[in-house]
């Protein structure tokens, strides 16, 4: 990053299968992962931490500089990355899908036994497929419980 400081680990990630392939596979759009890497680098983000990045979506989750036992997560839109709410509701918000959630765990241990930045920098999370057993069973609960 410019800074000459902020460093952050970047994870490509797609969705197979979904209606509007090019919203959600990087085979599927016309964005790249260079182009985003580039627009990144030219964003201002600081700090140090990890990037999960979709084609709709593009998520900065950066150890607080305020206490590094916590991850601050940032939601943006990929294209432009101008922030965008993660809001679901009710005093909801996202944290993370699968996939992000696994790598959030495998980047918090690798933060954990790192004795220094560059330490944790050269470790990534070695997670590649996040197959999910059934997406519909929570609707399929919560419709049929009385």
């Amino acid at each position: 990053m410019p800074d000459g400081r902020s460093r952050f680990k970047v994870y490509f990630l797609s969705v197979i299968g979904r209606k509007q392939p090019h919203l959600f596979d990087w085979q599927s759009c016309d964005d790249t992962p260079d182009d985003l890497t580039n627009r990144l680098v030219n964003s201002g983000i600081q700090g140090v931490g990890f990037i999960t990045a979709f084609p709709h979506i593009t998520k900065i989750f950066r150890y607080s500089p305020r206490a590094e036992t916590v991850v601050d997560v940032r939601c943006l839109d990929t294209r432009s990355l101008e922030g965008i709410s993660s809001d679901r509701g009710e005093g909801y918000y996202e944290f993370a899908c699968y996939a992000e959630a696994v790598i959030v765990a495998d980047e918090y241990h690798a933060w954990a036994a790192a004795k220094t930045v560059p330490d944790y920098l050269e470790v990534f999370s070695t997670s590649t497929d996040y197959p999910f057993a059934w997406p519909g069973k929570l609707t399929t609960y919560w419709n049929s419980a009385q």
